[in-house]
């Protein structure tokens, strides 16, 4: 033994795991609907792998805590849902996405956000309603965007039929990219939900259906509101998986398995079976319809964040201390991001009507007379980073304005002839209508006068 460890066994398995780079995770058993064969148990990861993972599910845990917190203060207005207990979710998706793959969800969305490349800045100065936020603070909670990212959506299974509109479009181009449609157990039991699986399996469109069966849907327990609660069997003839959504390692083989099945065969739906700590929603406390010793007995036993990282020290990759100073970087970078969005501005009362259209052919906001609001420009994109926004931002308002002068000037002008022409039929009727006014009786002056030459004749 090297003279370093002498007397020191522990020390020595220590420093021998340290050097590990790379580790085999065993995730949970799959159950399968209409499949021959699923996906593989095993998940190979990297360090830097596991370091990302781990980032990531803390930082959206912390981030929620913060939304709490700010929607206390009632610095954040409106709804907020929170994704708290559901981190292996989104994080295992995103993880086994290709770049050119798209995604959709619902007003469940901070989690999806971050990890679909908003910035901690963009996320809270969205919810606080301030100019920063990627949808410069109109949006809010349920409606954040960002490169293939379509939402955040605030109707209760609206985004389904989205999502399948996007598989199509992917099938269309030909771009080997899958859509990600993600809905709740709540949602699972509308029309249009079947609706779409009709379509998408018609069609054989490349899209990946993921239920987050979080076992309550607003204060429904998927027992009371479905007869059958595996929701990953409701596709009729499209085959599908249940999942451990809690598990990680789960959730990266399930969407690696899923991605190639949907390219070729069509549709899947992958079922994550998880569990969401806090209320539906903020309004909601969520002891009403279950209890707090069930939410803490799956803290303790299921919490997707704590068994990840068990499962990293017991394997070498990652230390006590990696995850401490994980856990402090994550802590200092919401601090700062907080203190930026809790600072940044609200966006001004002109900025309602901003956007609204691609060439603004109504220049006047009609019956907005103190104000005299108009619709403009403002060159801003949520499907873009700030900074190159920023950078093309003189050059594209300058086009736009241009374009947007020439558009204005075609509209006037076309208005102006419609008038004219409007004029001139309106000077021809009413010659016309001088010439033959009608009577009483029913006839025309000239007719009476016609049949007056006739009889005199």
């Amino acid at each position: 033994m090297h003279k370093l460890f002498r007397g020191s066994r522990t020390s020595f398995w220590r420093f021998a795991r340290n050097l590990s780079s790379q580790t085999a995770i065993e995730g949970k058993p799959f159950e399968l609907h209409l499949l021959d064969e699923g996906p593989s148990r095993t998940v190979e990861l990297t360090k830097e792998e596991a370091i990302k993972i781990t980032t990531q599910m803390n930082t959206i845990r912390k981030l929620e805590t913060v939304a709490a917190n700010l929607y206390r203060s009632k610095l954040i207005r409106g709804f907020c849902h929170l994704y708290s207990g559901e981190e292996a979710c989104s994080v295992g998706v995103k993880h086994a996405m290709r770049p050119q793959d798209l995604l959709i969800t619902s007003y469940r969305a901070h989690s999806w956000a971050y990890v679909m490349g908003l910035t901690l800045v963009e996320i809270l100065a969205e919810l606080t309603g301030r100019a920063k936020g990627c949808s410069r603070g109109k949006g809010g909670s349920m409606h954040m965007y960002a490169p293939n990212f379509y939402g955040g959506n605030g109707i209760v299974g609206a985004q389904v039929p989205l999502g399948t509109g996007l598989a199509l479009a992917c099938k269309y181009k030909g771009d080997d990219a899958v859509s990600f449609t993600i809905y709740g157990d709540g949602a699972a039991n509308q029309g249009q939900v079947f609706e779409s699986f009709n379509m998408a399996c018609l069609w054989k469109l490349p899209i990946i259906y993921i239920c987050e069966n979080n076992m309550y849907g607003m204060g429904t327990s998927a027992e009371r509101s479905s007869c059958n609660t595996k929701y990953f069997q409701r596709g009729d003839r499209i085959p599908g998986l249940l999942v451990d959504g809690m598990d990680v390692a789960s959730v990266i083989s399930a969407t690696r398995f899923a991605i190639p099945y949907a390219l070729e065969n069509g549709p899947i739906i992958l079922e994550f079976l998880t569990y969401r700590y806090s209320g539906h929603s903020m309004s909601d406390p969520g002891t009403s319809y279950r209890s707090r010793d069930e939410v803490q007995e799956t803290r303790k036993m299921r919490d997707p964040i704590t068994n990840f990282n068990n499962q990293m020290k017991e394997s070498g990759l990652l230390t006590e201390e990696d995850l401490k100073a994980i856990d402090k970087r994550i802590n200092e970078e919401m601090t700062e991001a907080t203190k930026v969005a809790e600072g940044d501005n609200e966006i001004p009362m002109e900025e309602l009507t901003a956007d609204v259209y691609a060439f603004n052919l109504e220049p006047e906001i009609r019956g907005v007379v103190e104000r005299n609001l108009k619709h403009k420009n403002i060159n801003t994109s949520v499907n873009g980073k700030r900074e190159t926004m920023a950078m093309k931002s003189e050059e594209s308002s300058k086009t736009q304005n241009k374009d947007s002068g020439e558009v204005d000037k075609l509209v006037a002008s076309r208005q102006d002839g419609n008038l004219k022409s409007e004029g001139k039929n309106l000077s021809e009727e009413g010659k016309r209508e001088d010439k033959e006014t009608t009577t009483i009786e029913g006839t025309t002056t000239s007719e009476k006068n016609d049949a007056g030459s006739k009889n005199t004749s």
